[in-house]
């Protein structure tokens, strides 16, 4: 922790007279170690365009316009924007956006061949991540600064996959970087963060299974993460044509048999591959 960084913090807010936002979740990283971090994984280049979600004061923002030709920062709040802009005009290179980043459609952003970069409030992770992994112009590279407890959930393998797991692997390529302590930001949040590196694999989904159909199946198949996945298949995926409880058992046991896959098994124990399976076969 760098109490240079807090005693700046500390003197611009109280300059405009503004306190953090809680509802925003507004803890600033205060620690230089950290903010290198997050530079190196980004592997910032010259010719690089950043994308930033969250500026706040604009400390992780110095950092890559010093890196990168172009960053682009989306703030949500208008007085730290106006104090962004205040306090960045030497940087020629960033341009400060004043909007939510879960409204603003991707395609206004004009942006492409992009890297991501964000410390991000703690209530947007999981939006913000499935929204750039959706959209047709996905970022080369996203680095993340979330909770531990969302990082090791994206991260992690069967027998401890969650629908969060499954629908960022089943686009990206994630792994957590390092992990980094709450007493690296002011105010202290409650838990710890860590640094998550996505890579999307472009286009790959679109060329092994029917998107929309996957995430139903998989979704179903969380339904009730601790049941058996048969049970949850049986109540909530709706079959090709109107069967009796027994003909529907015997058909989503003979369909999960057909993949290897046992009916008492959890949905938490599945691969994506094992998804992509189902998927294909469920036509």
């Amino acid at each position: 922790m760098n109490s240079n960084l807090i005693k700046n913090v500390k003197e611009i807010l109280n300059q405009y007279n503004i306190k953090p936002s809680k509802g925003l979740g507004q803890n600033f990283l205060v620690d230089k170690i950290v903010l290198n971090k997050i530079i190196k994984a980004a592997d910032i280049k010259p010719t690089d365009v950043v994308l930033e979600i969250g500026p706040g004061l604009g400390v992780l923002t110095q950092e890559l316009a010093k890196k990168a030709k172009t960053v682009i920062a989306i703030e949500k709040d208008v007085k730290m924007c106006e104090i962004l802009k205040e306090n960045l005009k030497i940087s020629k290179n960033v341009e400060i956006i004043q909007s939510d980043i879960l409204k603003i459609e991707n395609c206004k952003l004009k942006i492409k061949n992009y890297k991501l970069v964000a410390n991000l409030p703690y209530y947007i992770t999981s939006p913000v991540i499935r929204k750039f992994l959706e959209t047709d112009n996905k970022p080369e590279l996203m680095v993340l600064m979330v909770q531990k407890e969302v990082a090791q959930r994206i991260c992690a393998k069967p027998p401890k996959m969650s629908l969060l797991a499954v629908s960022v692997q089943f686009y990206a390529k994630p792994e957590i970087v390092g992990y980094i302590s709450k007493q690296c930001f002011w105010p202290k949040p409650k838990v710890d963060s860590a640094i998550i590196r996505i890579k999307p694999q472009i286009d790959a989904d679109k060329k092994q299974v029917d998107t929309d159909l996957f995430f139903k199946i998989v979704k179903a198949g969380f339904s009730q993460p601790r049941k058996q996945i048969a049970g949850n298949f049986k109540n909530m995926l709706k079959l090709n044509k109107p069967l009796d409880k027994t003909q529907g058992k015997e058909k989503i046991e003979a369909w999960l048999s057909q993949n290897k896959i046992n009916s008492n098994r959890r949905a938490e124990s599945l691969s994506i591959i094992d998804w992509v399976n189902l998927t294909n076969s469920s036509k």
